[in-house]
């Protein structure tokens, strides 16, 4: 059982820079947040990381990065215009607006108006005119963009099937009660895979894609007793859904979705493609006169075109940034009766890989040789080395303990004599003398960094 509580990370993230309330200095604007010097590090760390495990690691994936602004047809066509809501409701008591499942204890039922559908999708004007043809709407998801390039990548990428299209960026919802700190809000990032297999290979698939999803997040830091697999019931599946698999998390507000595993079948391509009277579709998709590309694959055998069915494992990246925050939080006590808090986060997401320290700030010596043993780390490493030069070494172990900093290195006297310095381990506190020769290997084989 952790420790902690939400108001810890909140304080934590504030505190050390890793996130603050958008626009603050006005008051905040609700449901948006802005990543700090350390947040925009460790958020980036866990994108790269994802973006390993689909693109470099794989031959059967390929990258996209596409617009934000989504032409209106298709998320008519994909059917979000008509599906995507969230039921309203108003309290005549307190004036302030809910989601119907969220309505707080101090409003009444007979205070409540009926629930009435809110569409979660934010418009925007596009050109100087503005009237009802003008508009474009801010993607609520970033998987349709992949589903309208899909000719496109198979004809620059020519692949069989299996293979996927990843992809990772911003959506927007406008969520009518954002809450639980970066868990629901109206701007975020989703790390999202769309991959396409043959129709009767899906449901193998969607196992496999379970599987690996699982051991990436484990390989993040989510430890298997922290994560239960929710099997979606028939009746909650969302109108493209055969099958939907969520890994919910133990965050410190209750039990939560941090990723989500559909099996979208054929409804994709088939809602976006032309000739949809020609193909086999098997799912129920509204009939689309205006598509002018097909979105199947020909099978060079028979000369059957086939519309691919769609496994999709899509992750918000706060809420993974949330999860790995979460899971790192550790409060320990200590022998001489003092406490420290501890992020203990995996090397690879650290927003500092290697603090260097001079014993002594005003000792003109030490901290040139210190800023010469941090440029030449950076050179070599593939994140930030952080050169923390206030002289005083316990609160530097402690300020990088906190901020999940793995190794720090301090650089003395000794160092000037013989080319040693000393590494100090965030998790165990040990310390030992290196070489500066055998610092960088040292790095690579104790943090793989």
């Amino acid at each position: 059982m952790k420790n902690h509580s939400m108001d810890d990370l909140v304080s934590l993230c504030k505190r050390r820079g890793f996130i603050f309330q958008s626009n603050e200095i006005y008051g905040g604007l609700q449901g948006l947040y802005d990543y700090g010097p350390l947040g925009v590090e460790l958020k980036n760390n866990l994108k790269k990381s994802w973006w390993k495990s689909m693109i470099y690691e794989r031959d059967d994936i390929e990258g996209l990065d596409s617009s934000i602004l989504t032409n209106r047809l298709v998320l008519k066509y994909s059917g979000h215009e008509d599906t995507f809501t969230d039921p309203l409701v108003d309290c005549k008591s307190c004036g302030e607006r809910f989601r119907a499942d969220q309505v707080p204890d101090y409003c009444k039922k007979e205070d409540l108006t009926e629930p009435r559908n809110f569409n979660l999708m934010f418009k925007t004007n596009v050109g100087p005119i503005e009237d009802d043809n003008s508009f474009a709407y801010l993607r609520p998801e970033t998987a349709q963009n992949i589903f309208t390039n899909f000719k496109n990548v198979l004809d620059s990428s020519p692949h069989k099937l299996p293979f996927g299209i990843a992809q990772m960026g911003k959506a927007f919802r406008n969520e009518i009660t954002p809450r639980n700190f970066i868990f629901r809000v109206r701007e975020f990032e989703q790390m999202e895979l769309e991959f396409f297999v043959n129709p009767g290979d899906d449901e193998d698939w969607h196992k496999k894609w379970t599987d690996i999803r699982l051991q990436w997040w484990e390989d993040q830091g989510i430890k298997g007793d922290s994560i239960e697999l929710y099997h979606v019931p028939p009746d909650e599946l969302a109108h493209y859904s055969k099958a939907t698999v969520d890994i919910m998390y133990r965050y410190p507000h209750g039990l939560e979705e941090l990723e989500g595993i559909a099996n979208r079948t054929d409804f994709d391509l088939g809602s976006h493609t032309k000739g949809q009277r020609d193909l086999n579709i098997n799912a129920q998709v509204s009939e689309n006169t205006q598509s002018n590309a097909k979105l199947a694959v020909q099978d060079l055998e028979t000369k059957e075109w086939i519309v691919p069915y769609v496994i999709e494992p899509s992750a918000g990246v706060d809420r993974g940034f949330l999860a790995i925050l979460n899971e790192a939080y550790q409060l320990e006590s200590l022998e001489n009766g003092n406490s420290r808090i501890v992020l203990a986060l995996k090397p690879h997401l650290a927003p500092i890989k290697v603090a260097v320290m001079p014993l002594k700030k005003n000792e003109l010596s030490i901290v040139e040789k210190s800023m010469n043993v941090k440029n030449q780390l950076q050179k070599t490493i593939d994140g930030r080395v952080l050169l923390e030069n206030t002289g005083n070494i316990g609160k530097n172990y402690r300020k990088n303990d906190e901020i999940g900093t793995p190794a720090c290195i301090t650089v003395d006297f000794q160092t000037l004599e013989d080319s040693t310095i000393t590494i100090r381990d965030r998790d165990s506190m040990k310390q030992e003398r290196v070489h500066l020769e055998e610092v960088r290997a040292y790095l690579n084989e104790n943090y793989r960094i």
